[in-house]
């Protein structure tokens, strides 16, 4: 009697690298957690927690933003430099000005309300993102070139605006967006999550995050399918430069201070975290969830390494290989799904 048995259809054959490859993340963020659980007891203490997540909730924020860029294939290096630009008009509508820019109380009498000082910052990320998107989209700049021009030029110009020198002395209703908490949890945490929550449902439940995608997986392919490829490119380049006015309003409140130095080398950190968390950098792939987890896994790596006192130098080389790593395990997982 022959056998009637056939091999295993390679469909449904266990791939054991491309779930490494998937989960990659969750999964180093949940053995790094028990390894400094168990080295240092003080990592799992609400306080340090929370510590965390105010940490990760700036540069998480950004991350969000940068998540719908390097969907499309783009790159935003002028992050950190749109931030300080963004926060110092943030500040000096708060304070009504740098005449008194380091005295507190002053914003109580000649100052912008809270809200107006917020927008101003959302309004200079916005404007500065549509600007790089209509240079990439409109002169056929590559986004690297033109973010990189951003991130000297959004430099210079914080720098012309405030002097060199930092604003500080907010009102206590302004600083509350930044230091005050709703119940234990810090507000810009709560911020963060209700953004990462907001911009998943975008991306995952409305045309436009399909036209992201779509646009990041083959430009050519969505043109010929209706899709104005043009116009989501500036979009994604706005949002970016949204969620960067919206991180430096908290910044600045919560440091109570906004200088032209502030968001240095925070390009790397938002980067990384958006690699890190799975979104490949060719573009079409990627979520907010993995961007999220990403921005956590830097802040407890970083946060684990503080107290253990490992030194600042080993940190950044720690971060720099994880995301070569990442980016090497991404480019072997395309080939291999392109092989199949």
């Amino acid at each position: 009697m022959t056998s009637s048995l056939r091999p295993p259809d390679p469909a449904t054959r266990f791939d054991m690298f491309q779930f490494v490859a998937k989960y990659a993340a969750p999964l180093f963020l949940l053995l790094l957690i028990l390894v400094f659980a168990l080295l240092e007891p003080r990592f799992l203490h609400p306080l340090n927690v929370l510590n965390v997540l105010r940490q990760v909730s700036i540069s998480g924020l950004i991350a969000i933003g940068m998540t719908f860029v390097i969907l499309t294939a783009g790159i935003d290096l002028s992050v950190g430099s749109l931030l300080a630009l963004a926060g110092l008009v943030c500040a000096y509508v708060s304070k009504g000005g740098t005449g008194d820019r380091f005295a507190l109380g002053a914003a109580e009498t000649v100052g912008s309300p809270v809200f107006v000082a917020a927008l101003a910052a959302i309004a200079v990320g916005l404007v500065g993102g549509a600007l790089q998107g209509l240079a990439i989209t409109r002169l056929r700049v590559p986004p690297f070139v033109v973010t990189l021009g951003g991130l000297t030029a959004f430099r210079g110009a914080a720098l012309l605006f405030s002097g060199g020198g930092p604003i500080s002395g907010f009102e206590p209703d302004f600083t509350w967006w930044g230091q005050g908490r709703i119940g234990s949890v810090p507000v810009p945490v709560i911020i963060f999550f209700i953004a990462a929550i907001a911009a998943h449902l975008v991306l995952r439940y409305t045309p436009y995050g399909k036209h992201v995608y779509a646009t990041g997986g083959n430009a050519r392919a969505a043109q010929l399918n209706g899709v104005n490829t043009g116009w989501i490119m500036v979009s994604v380049y706005m949002i970016s430069g949204f969620f960067c006015g919206l991180a430096a309003f908290l910044l600045s409140a919560r440091l109570n201070s906004a200088e032209a130095v502030a968001g240095s080398g925070l390009e790397l950190t938002v980067i990384a975290s958006v690699v890190i968390g799975g979104t490949s950098l060719f573009g079409g792939i990627g979520s907010i969830f993995g961007t999220v987890i990403g921005a956590l896994l830097i802040g407890v790596l970083t946060n684990g390494l503080v107290l253990l006192n490992v030194s600042s130098f080993i940190q950044q080389i720690l971060i720099g290989l994880i995301l070569v790593a990442a980016v090497a395990l991404d480019q072997f997982a395309l080939g291999r799904r392109n092989a199949s």
